[in-house]
């Protein structure tokens, strides 16, 4: 647990820094890249410490858990685009654009428990249903923490 506890605070610091230059609109795409890069290597890190997975399991899990992260990613992807479009628009916010915005949000949490819906089986397949539950506790911690992020550092309307 401590080295959950340590990754999620070295995951705030780095989102700290993402979220800083998504608002300032100034950071270079291959910076953007880099730092999902390293976030991403270091999720799986954490997982790994996590999990508690013997090597039967890791040999199973592993490509269920990169086929969830690539489509998770590209649910992020839609949501970094949602974040950049209020960025560049929250001082002048129109009734209709408030309302594609909410439409957007809306289908994006449907998708992503719809996501995390349809892969419980996958994962069940190769592990007890227990590691599953703290794989899925693990991505919620995860996905909180840099919700807490993004909601710190984005103004209101």
């Amino acid at each position: 647990m401590k080295s959950l506890t340590r990754w999620l605070t070295l995951f705030c610091a780095l989102t700290g820094t993402v979220a800083a230059p998504m608002a300032a609109q100034s950071a270079p795409a291959d910076n953007m890249a880099l730092v999902r890069e390293k976030l991403r290597v270091d999720k799986k890190l954490l997982v790994a410490e996590n999990m508690r997975m013997t090597e039967t399991e890791a040999a199973a899990f592993w490509p269920v858990y990169d086929a969830f992260q690539a489509d998770f990613a590209k649910l992020n992807d839609n949501a970094v685009s949602l974040v950049t479009f209020y960025a560049n628009n929250y001082r002048s916010m129109t009734d209709t654009a408030a309302t594609r915005m909410l439409d957007q949000f809306l289908a994006l949490e449907r998708d992503r428990a719809a996501l995390l819906q349809s892969y419980r089986p996958k994962f069940g397949a190769v592990l007890a249903p227990v590691k599953v539950a703290r794989y899925y506790q693990i991505e919620n911690k995860v996905r909180a923490v840099l919700n807490y992020e993004l909601a710190k550092s984005i103004p209101l309307m």
